[in-house]
């Protein structure tokens, strides 16, 4: 157990970062949350709140100052927007993240990444830390997140930043705000994409949050930590059409029966992206390349050396997690 600290979390009011601000307040840290936007939940907690912008060098600095450590997990997500949106918060964020850390000695940074830096499109079964990123970048978000992850490495490699990557793999759970209510708004249009049911990693909400701060106490017990990189998720792959039948059935919704050929599926994305740019449409297509390929390969990963390192180990079970999903829409539906 690490002494109580001052804890700045990026992104606090989010769905991970919320998980992660409750556990460290339970555990009697000082904790401080940097968002754009103020959150009632968050002042349930009585934390403290600082509103500013990731891509504002001086909004940052002045967020973390007078913070013994950092968790930096807010990050735009998705797959359709404009590159210089995705840069700004992704990698100009993690920059002005880093550089705060460094002049104002924050012992440690716990960064959030995503195992998509290595995805390829194509399968990756027990897939380790090893894996080199990939050198095709499917989404901005990808791209983004990689030269983040490249940041805070080169932090450590050359200014002895002390910190920890960690890259949780589909994370849904009870205020998930992205996974879940796409399945569940998406369901009488969803079609399984391939014949294969293929298996996939997720982490449940509160496993994520849970790798985080062991991140923290592990890192602040052992510095030569410093530089690790790890894939976190429920170890235990499941067939990606359960799962995402298994979020159906916790919102009372019938399964997704219906198949189409990856093949279809994937140019349908392609076609609809360039409908989209060529038209400059609002919002986002309905399904892209990247998403199709997502949909029908298969993507699990070893993690032996976050269990080994960090002692991590699932607190929540996918079953256990979609019983509590079940509950929790009960009392809010998703619209």
């Amino acid at each position: 157990m690490t002494d109580k600290q001052t804890i700045l979390v990026t992104g606090g009011g989010g769905f991970l970062g919320f998980a992660i601000v409750d556990m460290l307040v339970k555990k009697g840290h000082a904790v401080t949350s940097f968002s754009r936007g103020r959150y009632a939940s968050l002042d349930d907690l009585g934390v403290t709140q600082i509103q500013g912008d990731l891509s504002s060098a001086e909004d940052v600095d002045q967020a973390v100052q007078g913070m013994d450590t950092v968790f930096h997990v807010a990050a735009k997500p998705g797959v359709w927007g404009s590159y210089e949106d995705y840069y700004n918060t992704n990698t100009l964020g993690t920059l002005n993240v880093v550089n705060a850390c460094l002049k104002h000695k924050v012992h440690h940074l716990i960064h959030t990444s995503s195992p998509s830096v290595v995805f390829t499109a194509g399968d990756m079964e027990g897939a380790d830390e090893s894996v080199p990123y990939t050198k095709t970048f499917h989404t901005h978000y990808i791209k983004t997140k990689k030269l983040a992850e490249d940041i805070v490495l080169n932090a450590v490699r050359e200014k002895g930043l002390k910190a920890i990557i960690l890259r949780p793999h589909l994370i849904w759970g009870p205020r998930d705000n992205n996974l879940v209510p796409r399945v569940i708004k998406r369901h009488k249009r969803l079609v399984k994409v391939g014949k294969r049911n293929n298996l996939v990693d997720t982490i449940y909400i509160d496993n994520a949050a849970h790798a985080h701060v062991l991140a923290h106490e592990k890192l602040s017990q052992d510095p030569s930590l410093s530089g690790k990189v790890y894939f976190i998720t429920q170890d235990e792959p499941i067939p990606m059409w359960d799962m995402i039948n298994g979020i159906l059935t916790a919102a009372d919704l019938p399964p997704i029966t219906r198949t189409l050929p990856h093949r279809v599926v994937w140019c349908i994305g392609a076609l609809l992206e360039g409908i989209y740019t060529l038209f400059r449409l609002p919002g986002e297509p309905k399904m892209t390349r990247f998403v199709a390929d997502e949909l029908a390969t298969v993507h699990w990963f070893d993690i032996s050396a976050v269990k080994t390192d960090l002692g991590y180990a699932p607190l929540v079970s996918t079953e256990q997690g979609l019983k509590r999903l079940a509950s929790w829409l009960k009392d809010n539906p998703v619209t």
